[in-house]
């Protein structure tokens, strides 16, 4: 690969990069101002703070993973660095998918409306539910340690076997990373299924406000906005999270099994959407975030 195209994609990859971390900045930094002035904080603004204080590391992780891998490989070739990276990476990709998974639940516990006792029970007890999934997903943090630490030994074996002997080791080691990557993605499927049940929740709730509204020959009322609203928020979250999770595997699978540098950087930049881009549905989707970003643009554009 030329230095020019390592270059490109570093550019590009950069440029994402630095938009998510102004993205999540913009909402970590009001939300801690205004807890600070107001002596308190919502639910959705803690869960939304730590998610966007989460992301900023996580993005200053794939930076710096990205500069590493693209201009100086030979510093993962010890391992020591690279597991340094690996851990951050690990760590604050599972806050940042949980506390996205939380926010949904939040959404649907707050907006959905049921009459059945479990729903209800729940629904009051709002903070105590998010507080315990969050919590809970820590049991999984281990397992996803360990198989990360399992798929980065594999990828520094491409750095530190012989080029004459790669093709024979990597044969060898395909199947048993075809295996830990199945694991790796199974990690995924708690908080997708989670968001997902949300969604269709939502979905349902808003199908029977819907049938309400008409027996009742009431016009379209504020639940009615809120539960598409948050529909919408849902819905993004669970499109871009596809996208990251294929795109991650992908990049490390491809790498390792047709050595293409410019494949895994490509997919790097998609799947840096997710924690860039996310931010900015975001902040469209709160009002009072919405808010504020329209009269700082306004202030910047004067």
């Amino acid at each position: 690969m030329s230095f020019g195209m390592q270059v490109s994609f570093l550019v590009v990859l950069t440029g994402e990069l630095i938009l998510g971390i102004l993205g999540n900045g913009f909402i970590g930094l009001v939300n801690c101002i205004a807890w600070v002035r107001n002596g308190k904080v919502s639910s959705a603004d803690f869960i939304l703070t730590g998610l966007a204080m989460a992301r900023i590391t996580q993005l200053w992780v794939i930076l710096l993973d990205s500069f590493v891998m693209g201009l100086f490989p030979h510093l993962y070739a010890a391992g020591k660095l690279e597991k340094v990276v690996t851990l951050l990476w690990t760590l604050t990709n599972h806050l940042t998918t949980w506390f996205a998974t939380c926010l949904s639940i939040f959404y649907f516990l707050k907006i959905a409306n049921f009459s059945h006792f479990f729903f209800i029970w729940l629904k009051s007890r709002v903070n105590r539910v998010l507080l315990v999934f969050f919590l809970g997903s820590f049991f999984l943090l281990p397992v996803n340690l360990a198989i990360q630490d399992t798929v980065s030994e594999l990828w520094m074996n491409a750095y530190r076997v012989p080029e004459r002997n790669m093709t024979l080791h990597l044969d060898l080691k395909k199947i048993f990373y075809f295996k830990t990557l199945l694991l790796l993605s199974l990690t995924y499927v708690i908080p997708f299924l989670l968001s997902l049940t949300s969604l269709l929740l939502l979905f349902l709730s808003l199908v029977r406000h819907t049938k309400n509204l008409q027996l009742n020959l009431t016009a379209r009322d504020s639940s009615t906005e809120a539960h598409r609203r948050a529909m919408k928020m849902v819905t993004s979250f669970l499109l871009l999270f596809i996208i990251y999770v294929i795109s991650t595997l992908l990049a490390v699978w491809l790498f390792i099994k047709i050595q293409k540098y410019q494949v895994m950087m490509l997919l790097m930049v998609i799947s840096t959407i997710f924690p860039s881009g996310h931010s900015f549905i975001l902040i469209l989707g709160n009002s009072k975030l919405r808010q504020i970003a329209s009269r700082l643009l306004r202030y910047l554009k004067f």
